[in-house]
């Protein structure tokens, strides 16, 4: 575990630079992870309590894409366990719930690792926490309206063709489901990431521009393993936006660095 231990030293010490140099003891780091932690899981539990009140609603809107494929295939999703109703409903309230908390679960981390946020700087902190729960829900959004119903198509037709009876599980549908449309918008969070480290300055222009190459390559994998079907048009639905934005993102950090610059060389004069 040494390694763990240098490693958050390493993030605290980041922590203590945004904070003013003020130089805290390990023990009073872990205490406010602690308490980061705790107000993530209260946010996250209020919100599954939220989602499971309409549990039913959920699972009615979780079944639309199948209407795609066929209508009748909306009623045709089984449970093979006694408890799996009553586990499926916990597991749907939950990823309801992380999409319902997102923008807390955001503030409450960013308020962890920049503690002390001047007012300049809190002008950023929450327009960047509305644009990147506005990404999120636009990734969520075409994965369910454009990638799902495609990719359940895909799977469909394939067993078809090989001649196996379709007969999905609600368990393995939900994951699947639900791992489609939340990776996507976690996915979509990649400018605000690259933004976020940008302002920091732990990355700069040169820096993203000279891994550009590595940078697509990364976001075409993640694509493929996203919704892996060989449809090209669902591919380029998936990854042409994220590295559109990635290049947006460069061109702004290009922006910030020459202002960087610019306010250092006034400075010094």
């Amino acid at each position: 575990m040494s390694w763990l231990n240098k490693l958050l030293q390493t993030f605290f010490n980041f922590r203590e630079k945004s904070d003013g140099d003020v130089v805290k003891p390990f023990l009073d780091h872990m205490e406010d992870l602690r308490w980061m932690l705790v107000k993530m899981l209260l946010a996250l539990g209020l919100a599954m309590a939220v989602a499971f009140t309409y549990v039913t609603d959920l699972m009615r809107l979780l079944k639309q894409p199948l209407a795609a494929i066929d209508p009748a295939m909306e009623n045709q999703l089984i449970t093979t366990g006694i408890v799996d109703s009553f586990v499926i409903t916990l597991e749907l309230a939950f990823f309801a719930g992380i999409v319902l908390s997102l923008p807390f679960l955001i503030y409450f981390l960013a308020s962890f690792v920049l503690p002390a946020l001047t007012r300049h700087e809190k002008k950023f902190l929450f327009p960047g926490i509305l644009i990147s729960t506005l990404l999120f829900m636009s990734g969520v959004l075409t994965s369910y309206y454009w990638l799902l119903p495609r990719t359940l198509h895909f799977f469909h037709d394939y067993a078809e063709k090989i001649g196996v009876r379709t007969l999905w599980s609600w368990r393995d549908y939900l994951s699947f489901c639900s791992w489609l449309t939340i990776g996507f918008g976690l996915l979509c969070q990649l400018p605000i990431i690259i933004m976020a480290l940008a302002m920091l300055g732990l990355v700069d222009y040169k820096l993203l521009s000279r891994t550009r190459a590595y940078a697509i390559t990364g976001i075409l994998i993640l694509s493929a393993v996203i919704a892996p079907t060989p449809d090209p048009m669902t591919f380029i639905t998936l990854g042409a936006p994220i590295i559109v934005l990635y290049e947006i993102c460069i061109w702004i950090v290009w922006l910030i660095d020459r202002r960087k610059a610019r306010l250092n060389r006034l400075s010094e004069m």
